[in-house]
């Protein structure tokens, strides 16, 4: 039987974006196939009671230097965003919406947000702006924007969001190998390990 392991996410965590940048790392080490579950990370912190490490300036003010040296290892580029928090669920409704018809723009669509995002410091709050991003990368904006506000996508985040809470999700990135819950892009050897066995 294949392996395969879930992935957890929200545009608007960071962390979430390192993973994601690994993602085929851990594809080509494991022999494993990724399954998307794009969640509502504000949802998530709502039903758990947990909040952004942000919110404690502390926490956040070292967490933006480790992050970054998570990127530096990796090879990747990262730039704290400077419009900071970015409110992600029309973005997340999109990404669902294009998974839900198996559109084969799927990972393009998600390299272009996270880019936006976490390497270009672009104000993805801004509808203007994420329209401009999307049609750069040769997205139909308004389709994108019709689908993100049909019931039935709307319907769907909401319910891998609760399923993700019920799992014992708290916070973004996610893993699962099985059963077994992995959280935070610092945790990607340990899935690799459970993936190899």
């Amino acid at each position: 039987m294949p392996k395969t392991f879930d992935f957890y996410f929200d545009f608007g965590s960071l962390a979430a974006y390192l993973a994601h940048t690994q993602l085929p790392h851990i594809c080509a080490d494991t022999g494993a196939t990724v399954h998307m579950l794009p969640m509502l990370l504000g949802g998530v912190f709502q039903a758990t009671g947990n909040a952004a490490p942000m919110t404690v300036p502390a926490k956040g003010k070292y967490l933006i230097i480790d992050m970054q040296r998570y990127a530096k290892s990796y090879g990747v580029p990262l730039n704290f965003n400077p419009f900071f928090p970015i409110i992600t669920t029309t973005l997340m409704r999109m990404v669902t919406g294009l998974q839900m018809r198996s559109d084969p723009q799927l990972q393009h669509f998600m390299d272009t947000v996270y880019t936006a995002i976490w390497v270009d410091g672009m104000n993805m709050n801004d509808p203007a702006v994420v329209a401009n991003v999307l049609t750069g990368a040769g997205f139909a904006a308004a389709e994108l924007l019709a689908l993100a506000n049909e019931q039935a996508t709307k319907d769907q985040l909401k319910a891998v969001t609760m399923r993700a809470v019920e799992r014992g999700v708290f916070g973004a990135p996610t893993f699962f190998v099985g059963d077994d819950m992995y959280w935070g892009q610092d945790r990607i050897e340990q899935v690799k390990s459970a993936l190899k066995h």
